[in-house]
């Protein structure tokens, strides 16, 4: 499956911004799709992801109760709903896929092979 990020941009602190990520080449159908981001200067961190079959979903500690992730089955399309944005959600973010990832390990990096090209998100304070 090949990604496709899309949103992001700038937004002041307290706003809202929202990061979309589309398959090409096939559907979602049995995959998890996972968001993550790299700060400036810093290493490529978990954000959340969702499993198609049945949704379920992952949040990291930082983003939880702020953003929230969706799925679009008729676009094929996971969303990244960024609300209460903080100058800290400043990064490029990514999205990720992959089959046959346990829940627990949703938020494991190297349990996903398929990336999407980085979209930037920038909060002024």
């Amino acid at each position: 499956v090949q990604l496709q990020a899309s949103g992001g941009g700038l937004a002041q602190a307290g706003g809202s911004l929202r990061v979309s990520c589309a398959a090409t080449g096939r559907t979602f159908d049995g995959y998890t799709v996972g968001w993550f981001r790299q700060p400036p200067g810093k290493e490529r961190e978990f954000v959340a992801a969702i499993r198609w079959r049945g949704g379920a979903t992952s949040y990291s500690d930082s983003v939880k109760g702020r953003f929230t992730i969706s799925r679009d089955n008729s676009k094929s399309t996971v969303n990244l709903q960024m609300n209460s944005l903080r100058p800290e959600d400043t990064a490029v973010y990514y999205c990720a896929a992959d089959r046959h990832i346990i829940i627990s390990s949703m938020s494991i990096e190297s349990q996903y092979d398929y990336w999407g090209q980085g979209t930037l998100v920038t909060v002024s304070s």
